[in-house]
């Protein structure tokens, strides 16, 4: 049986192109590494350029630990860094009452979004598992 996948590496290699904020890891389900790397540019750009050979090798790891399902991943995260502030990847994941609060608040006053960026994986995969 082939598994499918969860995470995609031409999305990872998109993120990637913002990966001195730490993007692409936090879509790979680093958060640690990721606000590391949000804090100190990419690690001062050096972890950034390695990471541009590390990608596969996260993509291939992410798939096995995150459960796909019905709610792709790509579309949440795309959603996520670009219309975080507007709530609209909850509101793709069936999580209305916050994406509307997200709409609402600025993504609570971007509080929200930084949680979301840290446990993004982690909901989408028990959302993707209950259905």
């Amino acid at each position: 049986m082939i598994r499918q996948e969860s995470h995609s590496v031409a999305m990872g290699y998109i993120l990637w192109i913002f990966g001195f904020m730490g993007m692409h890891r936090f879509y790979y389900g680093k958060p640690i590494s990721g606000t590391i790397y949000f804090f100190t540019l990419g690690l001062v750009g050096i972890g950034w350029l390695v990471d541009l050979f590390l990608i596969p090798s996260m993509d291939r790891e992410a798939d096995l630990r995150f459960a796909p399902g019905p709610i792709d991943y790509n579309i949440a995260w795309i959603l996520l860094v670009f219309l975080g502030a507007f709530g609209v990847h909850r509101m793709y994941m069936g999580k209305w009452l916050t994406g509307i609060i997200y709409l609402l608040t600025g993504g609570v006053f971007l509080l929200g979004i930084l949680y979301d960026l840290w446990t993004m994986n982690e909901q989408l995969s028990l959302i993707n598992t209950s259905a």
